[in-house]
């Protein structure tokens, strides 16, 4: 009996408004999962046999306090929102998908048909809200075992229950990444002879599941059983292209999908950034279509940080993904990746971090966290080695950027600077010479400053023949 648990007023105003009624109501679904195990969760499914609707305004009338009440009479369904809750109240019903169809076929149904036509066993548990048998769990279909076995297991055959509504094998392995559940045997091999049919599913909901699980505890193990399942290369292909190893003369390169999931998993550990774990997910993006055998050195990747820069728009456009600063982050973060690398396997200038100061801006420390996910050697001593050197390009940083400003940095002279000085229009020449006061500063040659930044102008424009019209200032 969970009738202690039900603190929540609403449960108790449910039950005083059945027994006025005689309508049957329960709580469903995902809340009565996370109250067994002992999650949080504000969002409250509550079935009825009968009007979702009528009981829903009841409520409003008896919670006698502010709140909001929204009705979708097209669903049979009812929104209430108050104190942070959101409380659903829906008729039971059963529902059917067309095979060439992502809308539903709707009808009113039993409590029992209700249960059953959700999507897991552990979402198909209910506890009473009636006065006769309050609180009484009700598990019709042994989700109470499955939780204990942390399994995934649809309530009728998987084959259906993934045929009718293919979101839910998007859903099946989400919940697996949140929880760290495993998916029963069969459900999983229902999924992969089912993995075409999430074509029919929109790609915004589809990308919505997706995103749960990038932002899960787990978002590897995911993302490995979106490919396993087949279900990846159906929306996703050209992360799926990245799995696979080539052998050529004995020699073979890292499975560069496996190495990805690796380096989001390191990144997971110290972010929670989306857009961070995205940058993560597709950094080596470009490297199936970079990839080439040399006979001397072994296989490269020449240039996959231009190609996956290039690639990011194209992605987050098909993925229905925002195309606005958070494209441009992951984008940046693609193409800016190997640089910290770099430098630290050399002996890191004032001129090399200045630069990447300058084209990183405020994103330079999430650019470091990617770097250092970045490092999934097996040889313990190598990472250790690589972790320290991002250390002294870390401190370098922070000096340079102490002493130079250059996050964000605009050159002190700007165009129409240079074009007032000598008596300009946009041409060639003030692209020349804004370039070379830029590449000056950067490489330490005239310190980031008005005064000298201006007096490099003028020589500048003596090198191109230009007469200025006044003295700058």
């Amino acid at each position: 009996m969970f009738k202690n648990r039900l603190k929540h007023p609403v449960f108790g105003l449910v039950a005083e408004a059945t027994a006025e009624t005689g309508l049957s109501a329960y709580v469903v679904g995902g809340w009565v999962r996370d109250l067994i195990l002992g999650r949080a969760s504000k969002d409250i499914d509550i079935v009825v046999e009968g009007s979702g609707i009528e009981l829903a305004g009841l409520i409003a009338q008896k919670l006698g306090k502010p709140h909001k009440l929204v009705v979708y009479k097209k669903f049979g369904t009812a929104m209430l929102k108050a104190d942070g809750w959101e409380i659903e109240f829906v008729g039971a019903r059963k529902e059917s998908y067309r095979s060439d169809s992502r809308k539903p076929i709707v009808e009113d149904g039993t409590f029992e048909q209700d249960i059953s036509r959700r999507d897991f066993t552990i979402n198909a548990m209910a506890i009473s809200l009636n006065s006769s048998n309050f609180g009484e769990l009700i598990d019709l279909h042994n989700g109470m075992s499955d939780l204990e076995k942390k399994a995934i297991r649809t309530p009728l055959e998987p084959d259906v229950t993934y045929s009718d509504d293919p979101l839910r094998m998007m859903r099946a392995i989400r919940f697996a990444a949140q929880l760290n559940f495993n998916i029963d045997c069969e459900s999983f091999e229902a999924i992969s002879r089912n993995a075409k049919r999430i074509s029919i599913v929109s790609i915004e909901r589809v990308m919505d599941e997706f995103n749960k699980i990038m932002l899960s505890p787990y978002p590897g193990k995911g993302i490995k059983m979106l490919r396993s399942a087949g279900l990846l290369k159906e929306f996703f292909p050209e992360l799926d292209a990245m799995q696979g190893v080539e052998v050529v003369e004995g020699k073979a390169h890292k499975d560069n999908f496996f190495h990805t999931i690796k380096v989001l998993e390191n990144l997971c550990e110290n972010s929670d950034n989306l857009w961070l774990r995205w940058a993560a997910l597709l950094h080596d993006i470009g490297k199936p279509r970079t990839r080439q055998f040399d006979a001397k050195v072994g296989w490269t990747f020449h240039g996959h940080e231009f190609v996956g820069s290039k690639m990011v728009p194209r992605i987050f456009k098909k993925l229905r993904l925002p195309l606005d600063d958070k494209m441009k982050y992951v984008q940046k973060l693609v193409l800016l990746h190997l640089r910290p690398i770099v430098l630290s396997e050399t002996i890191v200038t004032d001129s090399a971090v200045r630069r990447l100061l300058f084209e990183a801006g405020d994103d330079i420390d999430d650019l470091m966290t990617l770097c250092e996910a970045d490092i999934t050697s097996a040889r313990q001593e190598k990472v250790q080695r690589y972790l320290d050197n991002f250390k002294m390009v870390r401190e370098k940083l922070a000096e340079i950027e102490e002493k130079d400003r250059l996050r964000n940095w605009q050159p002190p002279v700007s165009g129409e600077d240079i074009m007032e000085t000598f008596g300009l229009k946009p041409c060639k020449e003030v692209g020349a010479i804004k370039t070379a006061i830029r590449e000056a500063i950067l490489d330490g040659i005239i310190p980031n400053n008005r005064e000298e930044a201006l007096q490099f102008m003028m020589k500048e424009g003596k090198k191109l023949g230009l007469q200025p019209l006044h003295s700058p200032n």
